[in-house]
């Protein structure tokens, strides 16, 4: 799929992989909405790429709305990247034996929120918005990329809620395909590994950290970059024949215990 002239939504695209994502579908030449919290970097990301910055809570459907009128002006919707989340760690019960010491329920269910159910409504909503647009001429309207987590299959101690939320993205991803393809919608994930974003911190300890992290990893023994997982993005974005498909982009890590 050409996405020259198109629009394309990426949630959580101020920063991290999102960032990475939208100057490279940028670079070939789509209009990208930049769609965050963070107001201060997602203005400078969609000014640097010729974009526009959204304010985005993706618990919000208003908001997720907005986006989407807004990237309706500025070219046929043709793009979504859901690459908004967030992380919680915290065992299943506590030391101590008390009910009160047990897993925050409301943590659990935040992250739900934010994660899986927060990406399935920007999914509905856009494509929603791309079932309306004109099929290009293999019948093709949109390609929606979804950030799912190696935790999805190899979650570690302490990632029940967030290992549940990105589960939870790789087992729509199928359904979704299968009922989106009669409006000509592709539907895929990347399940990312260890990748170096700025949750890291920055600073020798960080580096140190970051090292060790990737001593883990099969080959290459690093972690791996947000342009990185950008370009598995833009191939799925426009491989028209890739759909309905998982894929872990994670250097061949296979996560320990803990």
């Amino acid at each position: 799929m050409d996405i020259n002239g198109v629009s394309a939504i990426v949630t959580g695209g101020a920063s991290g992989i999102g960032a990475a994502a939208c100057r490279q579908l940028a670079a070939r030449g789509a209009n990208v909405v930049v769609a965050d919290l963070q107001a201060d970097k997602g203005q400078a990301l969609a000014e640097e790429i010729g974009g526009a910055f959204v304010e985005v809570d993706v618990t919000k459907t208003d908001q997720i709305i907005n986006a989407v009128e807004v990237a309706k002006e500025l070219g046929p919707l043709r793009v979504l990247v859901n690459s908004a989340g967030i992380g919680w760690a915290q065992r299943t019960i506590g030391r101590d034996g008390a009910y009160e010491s047990a897993h925050d329920l409301a943590a659990f269910s935040k992250v739900i929120a934010i994660n899986l159910i927060g990406t399935f409504d920007c999914i509905r909503l856009a494509a929603t918005a791309m079932s309306q647009t004109e099929p290009l001429e293999s019948g093709e309207r949109g390609a929606i990329v979804n950030m799912a987590s190696v935790a999805a299959f190899d979650g570690q101690i302490g990632q029940a809620s967030y290992s549940a939320s990105k589960g939870g993205v790789v087992g729509m991803t199928l359904p979704i395909a299968r009922d989106l393809s009669a409006a000509g919608i592709r539907v895929n994930t990347i399940a990312p590994g260890l990748i170096d974003t700025p949750i890291y911190g920055e600073g020798e300890a960080a580096e140190q950290f970051k090292a060790n992290l990737g001593a883990n990893v099969l080959f290459p023994k690093r972690l791996g970059s947000g342009e990185e997982l950008a370009s598995m993005v833009v191939e799925a974005v426009t491989n028209s024949y890739l759909n309905a498909e998982v894929i872990r982009v994670d250097g061949g890590i296979r996560m320990p215990p803990k």
